[in-house]
């Protein structure tokens, strides 16, 4: 019992003068790799501050240059962490820490999928310049002021007041019209007027309206008229202009003010815009009997 003690007391003293002659011989690879570490830390502080200030040139949104400047600080310390385990002729450890970083990876992929998508579509639509926060856009149904662009939604203020949130998967994958990408909107006016009225006065009594009611139209030719159809109560007809616009809020102003302004002109020119009606008539070949009617009245 006592030799099987000293055996196993000399193995363990020799191990660890093993280890010990391993950490002498590997002592300046050892400095080497903690002086990679600290460069990769100091230096993944500088990254963070340079990418934060190249984002912030290129991306309205702080929250999402943060995190590109962070993503990009990580990836200058984990290439630190590899080099120096290199240097330390850990290769087995960093081939473990590549394919459980892997594996690890495909499994937070497949369990975040959705947040993930959102988060990838919200850094591109940050970085497209044609999708800025306060213009006026028209996607997935909704319209209004874009409020704010996240890493994981996209929020848009109706005329209404309303909020909208959108996730940003939605707004990448479906069309976006953007109306504060010109400085022009074109008003469309649809009206009728009686079958008694002069068309060619009508035309251009309504070009002139708009002409004097609007700046940005400097003459009656710059407005467009087109009768479309005979209807039912009215000749009708499409009037259509251009305004200085950035949004739909300054559209419907200007569709209001124009319709008012019309109306007016028409009262006094005693122009009319009839409302639907119906004409029932009876003519002679129309004959009713009043005994046969009263009959059947009280037969029923």
């Amino acid at each position: 019992m006592k030799e099987q003690l000293n055996q196993a007391f000399s193995n363990l003293v020799s191990k660890l003068l093993g280890w010990l002659d391993a950490i002498i011989q590997n002592l300046p690879n050892l400095a080497l790799a903690i002086l990679v570490l600290i460069t990769a830390f100091f230096v993944a502080k500088y990254v963070n501050k340079f990418t934060f200030k190249l984002a912030s040139k290129r991306v309205s949104q702080t929250s999402i240059s943060r995190t590109i400047a962070r993503i990009s600080a990580v990836i200058v310390v984990m290439a630190g962490l590899f080099l120096a385990l290199g240097i330390l002729n850990l290769n087995k450890t960093l081939t473990s820490l590549l394919t459980g970083a892997g594996v690890a990876g495909l499994v937070i992929g497949l369990a975040l999928q959705g947040t993930l998508s959102n988060t990838i579509a919200g850094i591109v639509i940050s970085f497209r310049k044609k999708i800025q926060i306060g213009h006026w856009v028209e996607t997935n149904g909704y319209s209004g002021e874009i409020i704010d662009i996240n890493l994981k939604d996209f929020t848009l203020k109706e005329a209404d007041n309303n909020m909208v949130v959108i996730p940003n998967k939605m707004i990448l994958e479906n069309p976006l019209k953007n109306y504060s990408l010109t400085t022009k909107m074109r008003v469309f006016i649809e009206c009728g007027v009686g079958y008694e009225s002069d068309l060619e006065k009508v035309e251009a009594l309504t070009k002139e309206t708009i002409a004097n009611t609007f700046d940005q139209v400097e003459k009656p030719e710059d407005v467009e008229f087109y009768y479309t159809e005979f209807g039912s109560s009215s000749i009708n007809y499409l009037c259509r202009f251009w305004i200085d616009a950035e949004n739909m809020l300054e559209k419907l102003k200007a569709k209001t003010k124009a319709i008012i302004e019309i109306k007016k002109a028409y009262d006094k020119e005693d122009i009319n815009i009839p409302f639907p009606i119906r004409t029932l008539q009876f003519d002679n070949k129309l004959k009713v009997n009043a005994a046969e009617f009263e009959e059947v009245f009280m037969n029923n």
